[in-house]
């Protein structure tokens, strides 16, 4: 594609590379979103009835507050990274210094279709890159403004939008990336790294799947349902972090669902569909693949559902069986299953059976049962008693293992997952005297010497008296000599 060209000219120019640029262009997309919210706003009512308080709290505050983090701390990111010296480099300069990858394809995703997107063009324009930008053709009218207002902000060859569905992502795919950043589903995460290892490029996947929630019988059930609600219903169930399933104890199974439907009737009222804080399903193709997983299931909340308006009220599903449809495949909507175990042992061997998923939460007032939880399962992250939160730390990595994804991403993680941290020496002309341990001809005693200076210079035991202890001194001291001979010989020979 020609626009990918023209990014390439662009990066090799070398205008993305001056801090104070990216500063500015920085500064220039913090202002799009200070500009034109009501645009976006208007956009994200048709794509998926986000109302205006959401777009505030899950899209523009998260940007604003990667955009300043990045302005302020740019300087910091990019400068060189002094390492610790050895025996062997102790009159080098020894450093690693961020560079740019080159260009950067950015596929976002529709659920977030702002956020996700611009998040991850956040950190390569800090990092120095050029990026390509490939919004969800899902979410079309965030899309289509996007294409629209990017280029009234940000450097046109640059930072180009691409829109348009299927066969425009596998276009640019069959062409040559220094990164791509794909978010979705890992069916497509497997094409894209696919596609991405015909030029051996990296590739960060922000997958999804089943991100289990396990309620403990010892602790405070109402908070944890009200919490557990509140993620799992936003956005009408379509995020990627969203509790998939709840674990818990046959015991209080009935407690949960009561509280969940009560911390349903204050969230969005007597009728879901009419509340303003209530969201739809993207399309008729994912509303009727919600509504297919309902099949086999006892609903315990909910249920309704309007396919003209892709609306599906929340549903709680009980007494769900572990090989029953809704637990097949990540739900992406707004249906919670509750599967019954005997208790945490239970728990945990339930979640390792199946694929890595992108989050894990737990709720239990026992620090025992949380510690086991994080120590004995694997995810892309955790949160104790609480749901999603960990996403809006900056200083968390975000991303994926396994199934889930690889790499991740946020505040500094993203500017170093764009980034290519260059290995650097700089070792003076002078002082070649040093070197000759490592310069034919050489022999057995040559050999011994530069073996114990190898030794000494990695020796890492933390004891102060050892065998390498007392080799280090006594190479040290040899290097010491042999450094002030050389400095004598090159005094008077100048």
């Amino acid at each position: 594609m020609e626009v990918v060209e023209r990014a390439r000219e662009a990066f090799l120019s070398g205008r993305s590379r001056p801090l104070k640029f990216r500063v500015q262009q920085l500064k220039s997309l913090r202002k799009l979103f200070l500009e034109r919210q009501d645009e976006i706003a208007a956009a994200l009512t048709q794509d998926i009835n986000k109302s205006q308080y959401d777009l505030q709290l899950y899209e523009l505050i998260g940007i604003d507050g990667e955009i300043r983090l990045a302005v302020e701390r740019l300087a910091e990111w990019a400068a060189p990274r002094p390492v610790e010296k050895n025996l062997l480099t102790l009159t080098d300069r020894v450093f690693i210094q961020p560079e740019p990858l080159g260009v950067v394809l950015i596929i976002g995703a529709w659920n977030y279709p702002w956020a996700i997107t611009i998040q991850p063009l956040i950190g390569a324009i800090a990092a120095g890159n050029a990026a390509v930008v490939k919004p969800s053709e899902l979410s079309e009218n965030s899309s289509k403004l996007l294409k629209e207002l990017l280029p009234q902000y940000l450097d046109k060859e640059l930072y180009p939008v691409v829109t348009g569905g299927v066969p425009e992502t596998q276009e640019l795919l069959k062409l040559r990336f220094d990164h791509i950043f794909y978010t979705g589903n890992p069916a497509v995460g497997k094409l894209v790294m696919e596609a991405a290892a015909r030029h051996l490029t990296p590739v960060t996947l922000e997958l999804g799947g089943k991100s289990p929630c396990y309620i403990d019988k010892d602790c405070d059930i109402t908070i944890a349902c009200r919490r557990v609600t509140w993620g799992k219903f936003a956005n009408c169930g379509q995020t990627c972090i969203a509790p998939d399933y709840v674990l818990c104890e046959a015991s209080i199974q009935d407690r949960v669902v009561e509280e969940i439907g009560r911390t349903l009737l204050e969230f969005y009222g007597d009728d879901p569909m009419t509340s303003p804080d209530y969201g739809r399903i993207i399309n008729a193709r994912h509303f009727k693949r919600v509504m297919a997983l309902l099949e086999g299931s006892e609903v315990a909340l909910g249920g309704q559902s309007d396919e003209a308006q892709r609306y599906i009220a929340p549903t709680v599903l009980r007494d769900v069986q572990p090989d029953s449809k809704v637990m097949q495949q990540e739900i992406f909507g707004p249906l919670l299953p509750i599967v019954t175990v005997s208790g945490l042992d239970e728990a945990i061997r339930f979640i390792n059976a199946r694929e890595k998923p992108l989050a894990l939460y737990v709720f239990s007032s026992r620090k025992r049962v949380i510690k086991r939880m994080i120590a004995e399962t694997s995810s892309g992250g955790v949160t104790a008693n609480d749901v999603l939160m960990h996403y809006a730390v900056p200083s968390l990595p975000f991303g994926g293992v396994g199934n889930s994804g690889m790499g991740s991403y946020h505040g500094k993680h993203t500017f170093e997952q764009l980034s290519h941290l260059r290995s650097c020496l700089v070792k003076p002309l002078a002082l070649e005297g040093l070197n000759q341990l490592r310069y034919p001809p050489q022999g057995p005693a040559r050999l011994r010497r530069a073996q114990l200076l190898t030794q000494a210079a990695l020796c890492s035991c933390p004891r102060p008296v050892c065998v390498c202890a007392v080799l280090a001194s006594i190479t040290a001291l040899g290097l010491l000599v042999a450094l002030l001979v050389v400095l004598l010989k090159d005094s008077a020979s100048s």
